[in-house]
Parts: C-alpha cells; structure tokens; sequence
C-alpha cells in the first residue's frame, strides 16, 4: 500500500519530535564540553568501504546491508553504521593535516535490514563519536566516560558498563586456536552460522544470541588470558582511568562486539530494564582502521548509541520533557476586517519572538476559542467588528481566566513584555 512506510521505517511526528531535539541538544552539549566537533557524512557510500572496514563474512556485510547499483554501475550502499565513513572522510579531506588528536561526533539514519522490533529498526538513528590519531589509554576512557555521563544526565539509574579486550594482530591468533580448540568437541552443537564462523572467525561465535544459553558456552577460554603485553597495560591502564572517575563497570570476557575493526577495548553500556534489547551504546579501539582503508598507520576509538532505544528508555521511566505549548499567542479575528487588521499583528508578534497563531478559515468565536485552548496559549487576542471600531482588542489571559481591552498600538509591545517576562 503505498500509503504506509516501507516495513521497518517509522515517521517521526510533531508529537515526538520534541524529544528528539531534547536527546539530540544534549548530545551536543556533552560533545562540545569533551571537546568533539560534529561531521555530517553522505548516508550512501561505496559498498567497497563498508566490505573492506566492517569486513566480509561479518553478518552486517553479508546479510543486512542496503546495497544498490546506480546508473553509473557503481555499487553503492546506505551506510550500516558510521565510523567507516568517518575515517574516509578523515582521510578524504585529510583531517590528520593538523596533526594530534581529531574528536568527530555525529548523528544520523544508519540502515540494516534486521527483524523489526522494539527498539530496533530498518532505518534507525545513532549518535556517535570518533577520537581518531591517539594510543592513549586514557582516550579510551574519555569516550567511554562521554557515552557514560550523557545516559547518566538523562536520570537512567542501574546502567551496566561492560568491558573487555579483544586484543591485537599479535596477540589474538593465540586467543583463535584456543577458542577453536575448545569449541571442536562443540562444533555439532553449534547454530549454523557458528558453525561457519568456527574456521573463519571463531570469536564471532562468542556474540552469538542463538548459543548463548548453552551451558558449553560458559566454558570457553577468556581473550584476557591471552594478551600480549602492551594490550594487557593498556587494558589495566583504561581500568585505572575509570576507577578514578569512580565509574564502576564489569568484565565480560565474552563480549567481543560485532564489527571485525575492533582491537583492544572493548565496552557496552546496557540499560537492563529494557530487556533484551537494553545494549544502548558500545564501542571500543580500532587501531587498524585507518591503515586497512588506505591511510597511514592510525590509533583510534570510539562508541555508537541508539537513539531509539535511549528514547525508548526514557519513556518508560517517564523521563522525557513536557512538550512545550505550541504557541504564546492566538489571535482570534472575528470576521474579514478585523482579519486583515489582525495579520499585522500577527507578523509583529512572531517578529519580536513571540510564538503566535490566527485561524485562517473565518471560524466561530467558540471554534476559535477551542483552537487557542488546544495551542496552548497563555493568551488569546479578541478583535471583532466593535473592538475594530475602538482601535482596541481583548486580551484573555487563557490561564487566569482573566481579560482586559487594549489599545492596538500597544498590544505588539504589551504582549511581547508580558511573554517574554
């Protein structure tokens, strides 16, 4: 039917908009007080930059992408996350020129085609950042601590940290055979996809919603054990960092997350009333990224959050704002000259930065009225033919239950002071 969405799609109505804009102006309050500067990258993007960054195999490449070819024959695909398409425009408009450390954020529509749900959409939106060109483990507990104070600011109490390492190119082979050595007595056991996985990438099976109640599951070998060196200082020193930001969080030697750019840390942040989809923000270092998509060897990390179930959570704790009136103002005009009198008014009100609403269709004075109640408005203006006649208007204060006539010079600037006070 052409007049529903696209399965999987919702539109976002004047109703909730409000809340929108209130999560969104809190993100870039938080952004702008750690220091990150919004990018807007294209929504499409060549298919090659997501095969290459997420990478082949992975369930996001191989199943859920929107991918098209255009006129050109080029294929193109709705980008499924964002910090792909942040790093090649890192590289892109060279960013790396300044030197040091460049903090990127951004909000927007990511596409996946997925089981729709609550929380969990085909085109669904997400906040996040990038801190790209620095090693430092305390970068990773800057952003980990940036998507930590932004839930907590909303009044979401019993948030989980979550945290793990996954390693490096030098260490995580080591992790592979023992992970494979551990499941091969399991192999039959295992979901389908799992199974594939096993030979290929056998610490996917690890994030596997279909096993992860097995009981075999609970055995398998923690990466921790299997650290190099510099990644195990590096994840202790991460740890030190939010310790002394007296941030709490627990170890999850099974979280690994879904995207093959990950090294090192790892983290999630999951909000548990929201049952089993209460992951609402998770990232982690991606020191390889940069490299595999043609720049020079560059650390970063980073985190994603869905808006969508941050909203969702906030709802159900009844923590969203009131929306706002939708006007200060309504004048009702009562026939067509006192209409064409009132359109001024109308433009001097709105012009002075007062929210302002007239009916336009010659109502009766009663549906009029219904219409300023409906608004909103702390005040509604009366002109009718007698008011036109004395040069003056009614002003109702729609609260109070009060009124007063006033003169049409004065009433742009009386009202103008009375809102604005």
């Amino acid at each position: 039917m052409l007049t529903n969405a696209p399965r999987g799609t919702k539109d976002i109505l004047p109703d909730t908009v409000n809340a929108w804009t209130y999560v969104e102006s809190r993100i870039r309050d938080i952004c702008d007080r750690y220091g990150y500067h919004e990018i807007r990258t294209p929504i499409f993007e060549h298919t090659e930059l997501f095969q290459r960054g997420i990478g082949d195999g992975t369930d996001v490449v191989d199943k859920e992408m929107y991918t098209f070819t255009d006129r050109g024959d080029r294929s193109l695909t709705l980008r499924p996350e964002n910090t792909a398409s942040a790093v090649r425009a890192y590289l892109q408009n060279k960013l790396y020129a300044d030197g040091g450390l460049q903090k990127l954020f951004y909000i927007g529509s990511m596409f996946r085609y997925d089981r729709p749900q609550a929380g969990r959409m085909r085109e669904f939106h997400q906040f996040g950042v990038e801190a790209i060109g620095e090693a430092s483990p305390a970068v990773d507990a800057e952003v980990i601590l940036l998507a930590y104070d932004l839930l907590k600011s909303f009044g979401l109490d019993g948030l989980t940290l979550k945290l793990n390492s996954v390693g490096c190119p030098s260490c995580r082979p080591v992790y592979r055979e023992r992970l494979q050595a551990y499941f091969k007595e399991h192999l039959t056991s295992l979901c389908g996809d799992c199974q594939s996985r096993y030979t290929v990438r056998p610490m996917r099976i690890l994030d596997c919603k279909a096993d992860a109640e097995k009981p075999f599951m609970a055995g398998a070998p923690a990466i921790t054990d299997c650290l190099c060196e510099e990644c195990s200082s590096h994840f202790e020193a991460v740890q030190d960092h939010l310790r002394a930001a007296g941030v709490s969080y627990e170890l999850d030697s099974r979280l690994v997350r879904g995207l093959d750019y990950y090294t090192r840390t790892a983290f999630e942040i999951a909000y548990p009333p929201l049952g089993a989809q209460s992951a609402v923000a998770g990232g982690g270092r991606y020191d390889g990224l940069v490299e595999e998509l043609g720049g020079n060897p560059t650390p970063a990390v980073g985190f994603a959050a869905g808006l969508e179930r941050v909203l969702l959570a906030l709802e159900q704790q009844d923590l969203l704002p009131v929306q706002a009136p939708a006007a200060d103002v309504f004048l009702i005009a009562l026939g067509e000259a006192a209409a064409a009198a009132a359109f001024p008014l109308l433009h001097d009100l709105r012009q002075g930065g007062v929210r302002t609403l007239m009916d336009y269709a010659g109502r009766s004075m009663k549906a009029q009225m219904k219409q300023a109640n409906k608004s909103g408005a702390r005040y509604a203006v009366i002109l009718g033919e007698d008011e036109l006649a004395k040069h003056e208007a009614v002003v109702r204060d729609m609260a109070e239950s009060t009124q007063e006539t006033c003169s049409l010079d004065d009433i742009v600037k009386r009202l103008i002071s009375e809102v604005k006070s």
